[in-house]
């Protein structure tokens, strides 16, 4: 690792980032007070997603979970459906699970401790870190791929950072820097700083508000660091899915973790799924056979889908099968197409739905 700041250099710098960051921090809603709860909400939410994406999310679970107490007493059912299509739903289940314990051990307030905060599930240390650094003041730093991205820069440190020893490094340096009487608008600076213009591609070095502090800047390595991360190769998938319709216009959901449930319908209400191969219709009739005992189904090819999670490349193949009366079994669910926003569901559902409504209606130019 690079030298680190003199005692004089990290007075300058920690000033300048203040100064900037307190006058132009983005408007946004959990900003709006210190209140635990809305801060643990808001890092939950944030992990793996853009901040665009989640302030619809954000609010409206607020509107209707406003605190902890409400959390803990709702169905997972409720928690899951307000969740529904921000995806990586273990975060809602996490959230939903510590909302009890909090409850119960707590007094209904969020730890005001990393050992008790870290012992709440899905709760690690980045997000125990923001949130007691948010809400108590904690002197806690943080480190998330934004902030370790500036801090390299900062220091000039080449390499891959998510290596463990390098990550460890960053870590330290990011406690070594924080500022002390302000740890919550530290971290929040330097996460926001990384988010406008600290950013992964094209810096926007010449209006950083640190860039006299910047080694990356002045050896002109921006570009080059952080290092390009070695990705997982893509992993081609097909999924077959039937949307079973009766008389009366209902369908049939399942929850079934025999189509990637874990990760692509995320243990939620899907309809019947299962991945194929080379005769993907021939394959679906015999899942819906074995799964649902419904034999002599014909089905009818929908537009298909593309679904990203990771490092899979999904292809969504639906089809529509008429019956005349829907199986009434375990771990199904009987609704019209209309209210399946009523019930948890995942993107990938959403789109299977959408291809039955874009081969329905006529096309609108």
């Amino acid at each position: 690792m690079r030298a680190t700041l003199s005692p004089a250099q990290l007075k300058g710098f920690r000033k300048q980032l203040l100064r900037w960051f307190r006058a132009h921090k983005r408007d946004l809603p959990w900003r709006a007070s210190r209140d635990p709860y809305r801060a643990w909400i808001a890092e939950v939410m944030l992990q793996q997603t853009r901040i665009a994406a989640v302030m619809p999310y954000y609010e409206r679970f607020l509107k209707n979970l406003p605190d902890v107490e409400s959390l803990a007493s709702a169905p997972i059912s409720e928690v899951l459906k307000l969740w529904s299509g921000l995806g990586y739903y273990s975060r809602a289940r996490n959230l939903h699970r510590a909302a009890k314990e909090i409850v119960q051990h707590h007094g209904g307030k969020f730890p005001q401790t990393l050992d008790a905060a870290l012992e709440l599930p899905g709760i690690g240390r980045y997000t125990a870190a923001a949130v007691l650094s948010i809400a108590y003041d904690v002197p806690l730093g943080v480190l998330d791929g934004n902030v370790a991205r500036v801090l390299a820069r900062l220091r000039a440190v080449r390499g891959d950072l998510r290596e463990p020893g390098r990550w460890r490094e960053l870590s330290i340096t990011a406690q070594e820097w924080l500022a002390c009487d302000s740890p919550g608008d530290w971290n929040q600076a330097l996460m926001e700083l990384g988010e406008v213009i600290c950013t992964p591609q094209i810096p926007r070095c010449t209006i950083c508000p640190v860039s006299e502090w910047c080694r990356a800047y002045k050896l002109g390595l921006t570009d080059e660091i952080p290092a390009p991360r070695v990705r997982r190769a893509t992993v081609r998938i097909r999924i077959a899915a039937a949307i079973l319709r009766d008389p009366r216009g209902r369908t049939i959901l399942v929850k079934d973790p025999g189509a990637h449930d874990h990760v692509l319908f995320s243990r939620m209400w899907q309809f019947p799924a299962v991945e194929v191969t080379r005769h993907p219709q021939a394959e679906l009739q015999a899942h819906v056979r074995a799964t649902l005992g419904i034999d002599r189904l014909a089905l009818t090819e929908l537009p298909s889908a593309r679904h990203g999670v990771t490092f899979r490349n999904i292809t969504l193949l639906p089809y529509l099968g008429h019956v005349q009366q829907l199986p009434k079994l375990p771990r199904t669910r009987i609704l019209s197409l209309e209210n399946l926003s009523h019930v948890p569901i995942s993107n990938a559902t959403r789109k299977i739905a959408a291809a039955l409504v874009y081969q329905e209606e006529p096309h609108q130019r």
